[in-house]
């Protein structure tokens, strides 16, 4: 079975919570700067009520990490990911879940989605050491 397992920065900024107000970022990361999201959360902040936190991913020129830069986002340091791409199949994100704990590597967040018989997946670490161990214990089992 054929992944590509990739390390993604993960960019993220806070919004106002108000009709409107995640059009403006996207449109200019994706729009101006010609960036293919492929993940993008949004979720209430925990930090300011009356706020939300936008998620995205991936900004791979320099012209889409300004663009992201001149919305108020930032790259997430706390944030350490893993892109998984490749052929779907039933149990995937259960048997990668699995796999990882089985390593006793604990995942602290996870986005998947499958279109088409492909499976992407994104799946976050609580420290790049938890991430770069995650990697090979999956690069073993699914490249």
């Amino acid at each position: 079975m054929s992944f590509e397992i990739t390390r993604v920065d993960v960019w993220a900024g806070e919004l106002e919570d108000r009709p409107g107000a995640l059009s403006t970022p996207l449109a200019h990361i994706m729009m101006s700067a010609g960036a293919n999201l492929e993940f993008i959360v949004g979720r209430p902040s925990h930090e300011t009520p009356g706020h939300s936190v936008l998620f995205v991913a991936p900004l791979t020129t320099d012209e889409q990490r300004q663009a992201a830069a001149d919305v108020n986002m930032r790259k997430s340091d706390a944030m350490h990911v893993l892109r998984l791409s490749g052929p779907d199949r039933p149990g995937l994100t259960a048997g990668v879940a699995g796999m990882l704990a089985q390593a006793s590597i604990n995942i602290v967040g996870i986005s998947a989605a499958a279109i088409g018989g492909n499976a992407l997946v994104y799946v976050r670490f609580a420290s790049a050491d938890d991430a770069a161990a995650a990697e090979k214990v999956l690069a073993e089992v699914l490249v």
